[in-house]
């Protein structure tokens, strides 16, 4: 057995240095993080690994946004799955700003002001689907000119072409994501106002369609080519399913880690700790493996700036 070791703080330390630490350190979430940021850094090192990463939208309402498009922006992860509301957010604070809140407050008079809150995010409602139901049209009304049919891998590289000379473009995951040809998957594409401007497009374009099994052979394409597979994954929901449900098909993950706040008992896959699925197939018995409980918009910055 090796002995716990203190953390020591000292000036001008950098955060791998700190990080460093909590690997000897005995200290509860500390030592799971520790453990998550070395098989991140094995995931990232490891050429012959397809790295997948997944998250639900409500974090790109944050400052973690900026998180996640540098990680695009630096290939770090080489598959996205996510939600419809990444588009939501990463389109909308293109153009508008969103606001610090509270989670205090009375939300009865917030819904007076057009104000919705997202945890502790304040968005108005200029800032939403406002400003989201004017610039959404303007280029869904150039893609349909140049083709009736899409999947959500090709909608988000061409809407990320086509904000590419926009201010603050450079800022949005959509963009890096198009610039570096990482593939964004959203298997839910209806569930937020991108996909509502979509809906409300069709309605007088009856032959634009969005082909989901285009995407489902993309994955499949995807999983039987790569050698190993490893995932990082914030949270759980349909993103996270995703990941896991197309790897079963090439016997599991042979990495992976996932961030999440919900208990195991709640039942849902936010929960399901990682070697649930093991018993699933979904990843390998013998992955390097770690489910770290915390908040991402805490966790996440440290991983990254750690690896």
């Amino acid at each position: 057995m090796e002995p716990v070791k203190d953390i020591l703080i000292k000036e001008n330390q950098s955060v791998k240095d700190l990080v460093s630490q909590f690997s000897h350190s005995g200290g509860f979430t500390a030592k799971m993080f520790a453990d998550g940021v070395e098989i991140f850094r094995n995931m990232v090192k490891d050429k012959d690994c397809t790295k997948f990463f997944s998250f639900p939208a409500c974090i790109c309402a944050t400052g973690t946004r900026g998180v996640i498009r540098d990680m695009v922006k630096n290939k770090m992860v080489d598959v996205i799955i996510t939600t419809c509301g990444t588009m939501d957010h990463d389109m909308a604070r293109l153009w508008k700003s969103y606001y610090e809140g509270s989670f205090d407050v009375d939300d009865r008079e917030l819904h007076k002001k057009g104000i919705n809150r997202l945890g502790n995010v304040f968005v108005p409602n200029d800032s939403y689907g406002i400003i989201l139901e004017t610039k959404c049209k303007e280029v869904l009304e150039k893609l349909y000119a140049k083709r009736k049919e899409w999947n959500t891998r090709d909608l988000v590289w061409a809407f990320g072409e086509a904000i590419k000379d926009e201010k603050g473009a450079q800022d949005t995951i959509c963009y890096w994501a198009w610039k570096n040809q990482i593939p964004v998957f959203i298997p839910g594409p209806t569930d937020g106002s991108w996909g509502s401007q979509m809906w409300m497009f069709w309605q007088n374009h009856k032959d634009f369609k969005i082909n989901l099994f285009e995407d489902e052979h993309a994955l499949s394409d995807i999983v039987y080519d790569a050698k190993k597979t490893g995932a990082l994954m914030l949270g759980g929901g349909i993103s996270k399913h995703h990941v896991i449900w197309w790897n079963q098909f090439r016997d599991g993950l042979n990495y992976a880690i996932q961030i999440s706040t919900a208990p195991e008992w709640d039942g849902s896959l936010s929960g399901a700790k990682v070697h649930e699925a093991i018993s699933w197939g979904k990843v390998r018995e013998d992955a390097k493996h770690v489910t770290i409980p915390g908040d991402a918009t805490i966790l996440l910055p440290l991983l990254y700036a750690s690896v």
